[in-house]
């Protein structure tokens, strides 16, 4: 019965300093909160994908009525970037890679979009691409080669980006999911990649009615 108490306590103990370790590590659980409450106003708002043009790796530019009728699955990055950019590139791949086959290109297409639009150019771009195993097709990598369009689309889905002095970037990461109406539906933890792509593929099974 001693013994039982002494391990409950310890238990107590331990959960009450992960805790206070939480509380300091987030500013007053104040990180963790804002940005939860971020994505939830976003996915609550379902913004429509602005009117941009983009210009992607083989130098095509369109809006995104190019993917009319597809859903988009997105990502924010930069390419000189050395820190979360590979890992959540990388992981959109592993994402790609667990969809069923027949959605790919015919109902849902992948697009990393750069927000470094001055040194990310299409040929840096389709460098980028080929180091993921991004077709340029029904994955394609492409920047917003208009500087007052590109802050229109980070600020509608809450993408932060804060330039630094050595020419790199603070930013936040995230998958994004847009549906067939350009409409943002869902913001998803970059790290969770089976949750991910679970989520995506109940969505199109919906969608085809299976």
């Amino acid at each position: 019965m001693i013994k039982n108490r002494n391990n409950t306590i310890a238990s107590i103990i331990v959960l009450l300093f992960g805790v206070v370790l939480f509380f300091f590590g987030t500013d007053g659980f104040q990180a963790y909160t804002a940005e939860t409450a971020r994505v939830n106003q976003l996915i609550d708002d379902k913004p429509i994908f602005p009117e941009v043009t983009l210009e992607d790796s083989n130098g095509r530019t369109y809006s995104i009525d190019e993917f009319k009728d597809k859903y988009v699955f997105i990502t924010f990055l930069y390419t000189s970037c050395a820190t979360v950019c590979p890992q959540l590139e990388l992981n959109m791949s592993q994402v790609y890679d667990l969809l069923p086959p027949k959605y790919i290109g015919e109902d849902i297409v992948f697009l990393s979009i750069s927000f470094d639009p001055e040194r990310d150019d299409p040929a840096t771009l389709d460098r980028y691409k080929d180091a993921f195993n991004s077709d340029g097709e029904t994955w394609r990598m492409a920047r917003v080669p208009d500087q007052s369009e590109l802050e229109s689309l980070l600020e509608k889905f809450g993408v932060i980006v804060i330039p630094d002095e050595t020419g790199n970037f603070a930013h936040n990461s995230a998958f994004y999911l847009v549906d067939k109406e350009s409409r943002l539906i869902d913001v998803m933890d970059y790290t969770k990649i089976n949750e991910a792509a679970e989520k995506v593929t109940q969505i199109l099974e919906n969608e085809g009615g299976e």
